[in-house]
Formats: C-alpha cells, structure tokens, sequence
C-alpha cells in the first residue's frame, strides 16, 4: 500500500495526550496527530527518528500525522508503521493481490460490515467479509501489532483491550453459524515470530484460547516498511506470513 508523500522526515521530542507527538523538523517543533491510541511500549524514545505525512485537508486543526518511526530492538533497528489506520487497507490490498494464500480464491470483499447482533452491546462492524458461491462467507477481523519486546518476536496487544477480547467472541459466533472466521494480526514491521502478550492482557489470550477451541482462525503477517520505496513514494507492504504461538513472551 502506497502511501499519499513523500513523508516528513523529523525527530520526535514526546508523545503526550495519547494522540500528539511533539516533532523536530529542521530545527522547527511541530505538533502532529499520533493516530494510535496503544500503549507504543519501545517506539517513544525522545531522538527516534519518525516520518509524517501532510493533508492537504484544510479543515484539519493538524494537518500533520505521524506515519513511521525508527527504533531499536536489541541489537537491530526496524522502521515500524505506527498509524492504525493503515492495517485493514494493507490486508485488503494483499488479499486482492491474493498475497494472502490462505484467504485467496473469494469472489468478493466488502469491508465495515455489520454483524455480532448485539449480543455483546452494541452491534459490532468486521473489518472485511469475503464471499464467494459454493463456500461460507469468511468473517476477518484485522488487529495491528507494533509491540516486540525480545527482538525478532511480534506481539498483541501492547495495552488492555476489551474490544479485541470481545471482536474474539464475536467471531467464535460466526463460526458457531456456520460461517469461517479469521483473526488477522498485521505486523507493521518486520518479524521473525508472532505471540500474544498475555502478561499485558491476559483476558484477551484466555478470550483467543476459547475463540480458537471455537474454530476461529488465527494468522500473523509482517509487513515492509518503507519511507521510501523504488519509486520515491512510501508505503507498507505484507511481506511473509510468521509462526504463531499462543504463549506470552514472558
């Protein structure tokens, strides 16, 4: 997925508020929106180097957002994809390009649709339904991940999230139905392993135990980030899928 660029090349000096970020450009501090509301364990370090993008949506009180962020996992550092926004666009690309083999072959993907009948309050929106004649319909629920505390392993979530515990019950459901349902975790940065951090929320790896004895499918896939890739423009990309563990890492 290409992002719209080029991107902003900066320092960053503090995250604060959960959704600003203080940023060095050229000598300048500018304030850009911080679209993720995680934790960002490891990636906040005051001197990373980060890259923003501008809207050119005049409305925006900040026309600035923070895209990417360099940092370092022992002795490696990885361009991570911080903004949340990105993961079901990435997936959804990956899927039609059928770089996703295990979620190939499905004539049609519709994104943001209603289903879980409000069992669990209010009704819930999957991020993608695949369908296709002769098959049941596929359920896919995208979670991105940006949290690696050993180098080389990927993990989620990096804070408490009750929604994704629920999105797991909601899935198991659909399976219950009838119908197939996958858990996608978009790695938006390289990895060499994937495993949930039970330590951080262990009501989620209880809730992803009960959803797999369920059926619900679970895949993890790294992404390449790139500031700037062959052709000058930015953009993240799936890159390989990576082995699954259900345990912590800790």
């Amino acid at each position: 997925m290409r992002l719209a660029g080029p991107l902003i090349e900066g320092r960053l000096v503090r995250r604060y508020k959960r959704f600003l970020a203080d940023i060095e450009v050229g000598g300048d501090i500018v304030t850009a929106h911080c679209a993720n509301p995680g934790a960002m364990l490891g990636l906040t370090e005051p001197g990373n180097r980060v890259w923003l993008s501008r809207s050119e949506n005049k409305s925006r009180k900040l026309p600035l957002s923070w895209e990417m962020v360099e940092a370092r996992f022992g002795d490696v550092s990885h361009i991570v994809g911080i903004n949340t926004a990105h993961p079901n666009a990435i997936a959804a690309e990956a899927i039609g390009l059928g770089a996703i083999p295990e979620l190939a072959g499905y004539a049609s993907l519709r994104r943001e649709v209603r289903y879980g009948h409000g069992r669990y309050g209010t009704a819930s929106r999957v991020d993608m339904l695949l369908e296709a004649e002769g098959r049941p319909p596929c359920y896919v629920e995208v979670k991105n991940v940006h949290l690696m505390r050993k180098p080389g392993l990927a993990e989620f979530p990096d804070s408490v999230t009750a929604r994704g515990t629920r999105h797991l019950e909601e899935l198991g459901d659909m399976v219950e139905a009838g119908n197939r349902a996958v858990m996608l975790f978009v790695i938006q940065m390289p990895a060499d392993d994937f495993a949930l951090a039970a330590d951080i929320d262990p009501a989620y790896a209880a809730a992803h135990a009960r959803a797999a004895a369920r059926g619900v499918e679970s895949l993890a896939y790294a992404c390449r980030v790139e500031p700037a890739d062959a052709t000058g423009a930015p953009s993240i990309t799936l890159a390989g899928a990576v082995p699954f563990a259900h345990q912590a890492s800790v």
